[in-house]
């Protein structure tokens, strides 16, 4: 249906259902990988060891259980509708108490959905939870236009409440989801109530001033972050600059695909099937450049946001994730009202500290 001005703002219901044929063609692409050499001895120095990708993808081709995500998948309601001129798909699961605080839980890259299907058990009994995939990620398909940032992420994302009857909404965000939340925070402040995140990608400015008085663990939190800097950054790096050199490689390999992916998201942080149903997700959707895009967009973006958010922000800090920085958070973020850190859990903690992660949304939002 239309709105005043002709925008369409119908809500479709969705189901997944990838065709057989596109599940044999990936099997088929497996079983004919042509896999690169590596170095004797090298282990993953170099990068992922071969051995290990190539055992993750035998697993993929003959043991995974395509369908098993689709009906874990299939078991919440889904939808998909039109903002911005892009599609924009989402789970919706309604709590049985009608008074429950709506909470938008946004994912990362290269996460998916997947991210918060482990947590909504924990979550439903107080939250309305809606769960969208990213313009250009998964089950909203491609992007079609430039432009697609963080910000504009962002708009789209108060628009999907407001469009769902929402007045007065929480937000949670992990990874891309991250700097997501805090957009929506400045773009609806009237009725995002708090915003709940797992990292402040929050760094020095160069200021020396900055540095007097930091603890040691201050010091070593810039540790962890010098690490990913100097170690694990490269995607990103070829991602804001050449997104579409790498999406020609990954949309015509699966073993690709699935290495690209292991570089952030592998064994032992997540299971095995869990990696496998985000990088099957990607894979039979055809997102992979589409996703890279965001990071892109984000380096290119003209209107980047100056001033420090007001919206009040908590962070939960897990224990093998990234190390957000408590002075350098408070001052892009002047509304920082809730810190909390855990003793385990990783980038995923969704998945991998599904209880801990409800709890600490549970306690920030009861603030709110």
């Amino acid at each position: 249906m239309p709105n005043s001005v002709g925008v369409m703002t119908e809500i479709r219901e969705f189901h997944i259902a990838v065709d057989e044929a596109d599940v044999e063609e990936l099997k088929f692409r497996l079983a004919r990988t042509r896999w690169t050499d590596q170095m004797p001895g090298a282990g993953s120095a170099y990068g992922d060891d071969v051995a290990k990708v190539q055992e993750m993808a035998r697993y993929w081709a003959e043991e995974f259980d395509w369908r098993a995500v689709e009906r874990r998948l299939n078991s919440f309601p889904q939808f998909v509708t039109e903002i911005d001129g892009t599609n924009v798909h989402f789970l919706h699961v309604r709590s049985e108490n009608p008074d429950a605080l709506p909470l938008l839980l946004i994912h990362g890259w290269p996460g998916s959905i997947m991210e918060f299907v482990d947590v909504i058990e924990h979550l439903r009994e107080e939250f309305h939870l809606v769960i969208p995939s990213i313009p250009g990620f998964g089950f909203s398909g491609p992007t079609v236009e430039q432009g697609w940032h963080s910000g504009r992420i962002g708009k789209a994302f108060a628009e999907l409440m407001a469009r769902l009857g929402y007045e007065r909404y929480g937000v949670h965000g992990n990874d891309a989801g991250s700097l997501i939340g805090p957009e929506i925070g400045r773009a609806d402040p009237e009725h995002a109530a708090g915003i709940h995140v797992t990292q402040i990608f929050s760094f020095p400015s160069g200021d020396p001033a900055e540095m007097e008085g930091l603890t040691d663990d201050d010091y070593r939190r810039l540790g962890v972050l010098q690490n990913f800097y100097e170690n694990l950054s490269g995607f990103q790096k070829l991602q804001q600059a050449r997104p579409q050199n790498v999406a020609f490689a990954l949309a015509e390999s699966p073993a690709g695909q699935l290495a690209w992916t292991m570089q952030l998201m592998g064994e032992p942080a997540v299971t095995r099937d869990f990696l496998l149903a985000n990088v099957s997700i990607y894979w039979f959707t055809r997102t992979a450049g589409s996703s890279a895009r965001l990071y892109y967009e984000d380096a290119h973006r003209e209107d980047s946001p100056t001033e420090p958010t007001t919206v009040p922000i908590g962070v939960a800090v897990f224990a093998d994730d990234f190390q957000t920085i408590r002075r350098f958070a408070e001052r892009d973020h002047r509304n920082l009202v809730h810190w909390s850190e855990f003793d385990t859990g990783g980038h995923y903690s969704g998945h991998d500290a599904p209880e801990l992660l409800a709890g600490d949304l549970k306690v920030f939002f009861a603030k709110m």
